[in-house]
């Protein structure tokens, strides 16, 4: 948790346990095609800030999510949650706020192309290029630095979170056919994942 190894992680963490499922915005709704703004001094170590991220956490394990960003739950602000099992069996839990991604020398720049999915684009996945190695550098909701490391799929996701606090979904990636494609499979296809999602949060109790 936090990218720190732990002896025991319940199936559910504890700040999905406190928190609210909350909706979850969808590709089109303008807070999802814009930057985010940072989260100020002010707001760290807050009952407030504290409370999304518990919220963020609930929203994202009613959604069957790997991470969720702020503006996927409708708040302008930089901060991403996570909760995925990676490549090799290992479950990363974690927040981090204001996040900046290092930038990673050519020589070791490695891109794999995998399906990718998106909590704010109900149903359908496309194959997009990510490097397999991803080093994102912020802090925690009290404020404290943390650094998280993430290979392969955890890669995948700390990329593809912190692309949303600049304003950009997967779809941003896909060529202009490709991108018409997906909206229209996530038309077909988002009341089957909606009503799924709100039985998922029937059954945790939000």
């Amino acid at each position: 948790m936090q990218g720190e190894p732990v002896p025991f992680c319940p199936p559910v963490v504890p700040e999905a346990e406190r928190g609210a499922v909350r909706r979850i915005t969808v590709v089109g709704e303008e807070i999802l095609h814009r930057p985010c703004r940072e989260v100020t001094e002010d707001a760290f170590g807050t009952d407030g800030l504290a409370a999304l991220v518990d919220d963020m956490f609930a929203t994202n394990q009613a959604a069957e999510g790997a991470g969720l960003a702020a503006n996927q739950v409708g708040v302008d602000l930089r901060l991403f949650v996570w909760d995925i099992t990676d490549d090799w069996g290992v479950r990363h839990v974690g927040h981090l706020a204001n996040p900046v991604l290092d930038d990673v020398p050519a020589t070791d720049r490695r891109l794999v192309e995998e399906p990718e999915g998106c909590l704010s684009v109900p149903g359908p996945y496309r194959v997009v290029p990510r490097l397999d190695r991803a080093v994102v550098r912020g802090r925690d909701k009290d404020g404290r630095p943390l650094v998280s490391e993430g290979r392969g799929y955890f890669a995948r996701c700390l990329q593809h979170e912190t692309d949303h606090l600049r304003g950009h979904l997967y779809l941003d990636r896909l060529a202009r056919r490709e991108r018409k494609s997906v909206l229209q499979e996530m038309r077909d296809s988002q009341d089957e994942v909606f009503a799924r999602r709100a039985a998922a949060a029937k059954r945790l109790g939000k």
